[in-house]
């Protein structure tokens, strides 16, 4: 299964350059069974890594351009009459697909976005008294524009605590940058791309990631970081424990990338920024853009051995 692993790593690498830590933490949060926000400029890459990821996994993929006009109903589906029956038939809309890309999350108005609460959380959707199941791998790569830009709808802290992580891809460096400019199209070596990982080889890796171990030493530290975010200033809301879930989740996720049976301190440090950033707000600047900083203050206040007395 690690080889298969692998396989989807460098392939997702040999389209999306530069970007190894960011692919690792998107591997990371799908291993985990989570869904990842990506939140940068246009042309970045965002909507290139959905469709690798997918193309790799041999997944159906259903890409949704979230608008201010976009409608509950445009992303789950609708019930009509069907008038040869004489009954109502449910059509499903374009999230009943394995990989979302829900594009620009961010343009849309509070009531289309909340249409992806209940699938991301309970993989499944309710639609006039029903409830439908949503197919299995179901992984949403949400991306949204910083919110200075105009037409933007801030995500609301319940919807942005259903993303396990939040990832930046940034610029490319210089000799990334190069390499784009003078290798082959993305877009080609896409199409030439082969799938590295079956979805049942996925599903095993998933039930291998929930195995990593995690020791008793570890789980002090999650907890002392996570009391640290919870004493108040400069902390205003904390981390949930949903969200401390979330950080052990992705730190088997990334113990189990780098073929480790057991979670050490570093897997905790690995991905700590990418879920806690959007969870956390600070007391003198809660608009939630001051998540790096209080990111940072976690990972130099809290030791990783507890020192007595």
């Amino acid at each position: 299964m690690q080889n298969a692993v692998d396989q989807l790593l460098a392939g997702v690498n040999q389209v999306l350059l530069g970007k190894e830590h960011q692919v690792k933490l998107a591997v990371s949060c799908l291993l985990a069974n989570g869904h990842i926000l990506l939140e940068d400029l246009p042309g970045m890459g965002k909507t290139t890594l959905s469709h690798t990821l997918a193309k790799l996994l041999a997944c159906e993929y259903r890409r949704i351009q979230f608008t201010s006009d976009l409608l509950p109903s445009d992303i789950l589906g609708v019930t009509v009459f069907d008038q040869q029956n004489h009954s109502f038939e449910f059509r499903p809309g374009p999230i009943f697909s394995q990989v979302i890309l829900a594009d620009e999350i961010n343009r849309a108005t509070p009531k289309a976005q909340s249409a992806l609460l209940e699938a991301m959380e309970e993989q499944q959707v309710s639609v006039d008294g029903h409830s439908h199941q949503l197919p299995t791998p179901f992984f949403v790569i949400a991306t949204q524009n910083p919110s200075t830009q105009m037409g933007t709808f801030p995500l609301p802290e319940s919807q942005l605590d259903r993303f396990l992580m939040k990832v930046s891809l940034g610029y490319p460096t210089r000799e990334a940058e190069r390499s784009l400019i003078l290798s082959q199209d993305r877009r080609s070596i896409l199409q030439d791309l082969e799938g590295a990982m079956t979805i049942e080889q996925l599903t095993s890796a998933q039930i291998g990631v929930r195995g990593v171990h995690i020791s008793h030493s570890v789980v002090d530290y999650v907890q002392r970081l996570v009391s640290k975010s919870r004493s108040g200033a400069p902390f205003h809301i904390g981390i949930s424990p949903r969200g401390t879930l979330a950080l052990v989740q992705a730190a088997r996720a990334w113990a189990y990338l780098h073929h480790r049976s057991h979670v050490v301190p570093e897997d905790i440090q690995a991905v700590l920024p990418s879920v806690f950033e959007h969870r956390l707000r600070g007391s003198a600047n809660q608009s939630g853009h001051d998540g790096v900083s209080l990111v940072n203050v976690l990972l130099n206040d809290v030791d990783v051995l507890h020192e007595a007395g």
